[in-house]
């Protein structure tokens, strides 16, 4: 039976309605009742794993899926050994740099040598960095990242913005984005070459249905 690995949160009511348009449906995951977090889909044809964002890729990894839908973000960060099958096009949100709206600096590049970043995006971050030849301290936060320059713990923060509600709420702005991000579908690299549970065919309806909505 083929196994999806969903993201939980924001991604969550798009992957189950992209799925759905192809016959598969895990509406139940959106239940507010719901606790299960495996579910077959009433057909008996697939089921689901109901995981963070940031899991989806080590299911899928590892086997325990052959299909996952997570957010671009995920796998800049974390880089698993995973198939990347398709750009889904919903979940769009970027990966930007940002400081104080009082700040002095207005670039990434202004930014003084070996000062703090805070970031719960440590890879990207400092991946970014790097291609500047700019040396800062990646200081990891998994919290409310905004706080880094708010206390002046961080001169800066790398996080992800939708809509920049929450930098403009608090003080902050946008200097520089390094890329951005949507919902990706990926698979099982071995799985996927077997077409274990005719997996093809699956990932032909998805890239048919994510066409159809452009």
């Amino acid at each position: 039976m083929l196994t999806v690995a969903l993201p939980k949160g924001a991604l969550l009511e798009d992957s189950i309605r992209l799925l759905q348009s192809i016959g598969l449906d895990f509406s139940a995951f959106l239940e507010p009742s719901n606790r299960l977090l495996q579910i077959a889909d009433p057909t008996n044809t697939a089921k689901a794993l109901l995981v963070r964002n940031h899991d989806v890729p080590v299911y899928v990894e590892y086997g325990q899926a052959q299909l996952g839908i997570v957010g671009y973000d995920v796998l800049r960060e974390k880089v698993p050994q995973v198939a990347h099958l398709a750009d889904l096009g919903y979940g769009k949100c970027r990966m930007s740099v940002a400081v104080k709206k009082s700040s002095p600096y207005r670039s990434a590049l202004e930014l003084p040598l070996y000062g703090r970043v805070a970031s719960k995006f440590v890879h990207c971050a400092r991946e970014y960095f790097n291609s500047l030849d700019l040396p800062v301290e990646i200081v990891p936060l998994y919290g409310s990242v905004e706080l880094g320059p708010i206390t002046g713990m961080s001169e800066a923060i790398v996080d992800l913005v939708a809509t920049g509600t929450t930098l403009r709420e608090n003080g902050l702005i946008e200097t520089d984005v390094l890329f951005e991000s949507t919902a990706r579908l990926i698979a099982h690299p071995l799985s996927y070459r077997l077409d274990t549970d005719g997996m093809h065919e699956w990932i032909e309806k998805i890239r048919a249905a994510t066409e159809a909505r452009v």
